[in-house]
């Protein structure tokens, strides 16, 4: 089921008033892999005049789209792609598993390491650790829109016990890493995330394969699609602004699957893709 091919449709519109120049970069388009086929259309107006962004590849084929507006004025950015086929496996160098063990700005796993090994000491098999971690996050956080502050980490996370998305990830990456497994977050679209919006997942290194854990289940994890992977929303953000001033006004995702959902059993072992 979670390797069988499909057709999956997903748009993102954002608007932005520049109020002074700087460096925009926006992380919004599909990351590119093999075994995918991304039919996309990316556009930026500045006060109806269109502006060409240069794209930058980062990790797991992230891609930013950097523009520099000259001016100040209305920005608009409107994406839409058609996604077909299943990614393979993304390759994970030494470095990059040594850099996912460590503690970062929003997954402090050295200071829940202890919480980690007393909750999660017991589990051995893949199966049962991936799974754990996502249950006991997902009973013991309560998915509460604006709860959180867009600086909290997993330990604010922890002690506040409610969060949206990216905090559930947060946790689930501090938890990973402290029981010793590689964690990154990955931001995605979610076909099925109600409401819809960008969704965050983390990815864990077990067994030489990635495989997602969400401790939302908003979303069937097989649908899901790779837009920025990294330690932490440090390196996933939507939207950056350097040297320069933006307000932002609202942003709208969708994303959908041709046919219907399919299920998804939290103890079964998942590649993004």
């Amino acid at each position: 089921m979670t390797d069988s091919p499909m057709t999956r449709h997903v748009t993102a519109d954002i608007d932005l008033d520049v109020t002074a120049p700087g460096k925009i970069v926006y992380q919004i388009a599909v990351a590119r892999a093999p075994g995918l086929t991304v039919d996309e259309n990316l556009t930026l107006t500045l006060d109806g005049s269109p502006l060409t962004p240069h794209e930058v590849v980062g990790v797991a084929g992230s891609r930013f789209h950097v523009v520099e507006p000259a001016t100040t004025g209305k920005l608009l950015l409107s994406y839409q792609a058609t996604v077909t086929g299943r990614a393979d496996a993304p390759e994970a160098d030494e470095a990059q598993l040594i850099e996912y063990l460590r503690p970062s700005r929003y997954a402090e796993s050295d200071k829940l390491a202890a919480i980690a090994f007393r909750e999660f000491g017991h589990l051995s098999s893949t199966e049962e650790l991936l799974g754990g971690i996502a249950a006991w996050v997902g009973g013991h956080l309560s998915y509460v829109s604006g709860s959180s502050d867009p600086i909290d980490g997993s330990v604010d996370t922890y002690l506040l016990g409610q969060g949206v998305c990216r905090d559930y990830a947060h946790l689930v990456v501090a938890f990973l890493r402290g029981r010793d497994i590689p964690a990154r977050l990955v931001a995605v679209y979610a076909p099925g995330l109600d409401p819809m919006d960008f969704h965050a997942v983390a990815e864990a290194y077990v067994d030489g394969r990635w495989r997602v854990v969400d401790g939302t289940l908003l979303a069937p994890r097989s649908t899901l699609l790779r837009i920025a992977t990294g330690r932490d929303a440090a390196d996933t953000a939507f939207l950056d602004n350097f040297g320069g001033g933006i307000r932002f006004n609202g942003a709208t995702v969708t994303a959908t699957v041709d046919g219907a959902l399919p299920s998804d059993d939290p103890r079964t072992l998942v590649t993004l893709g």
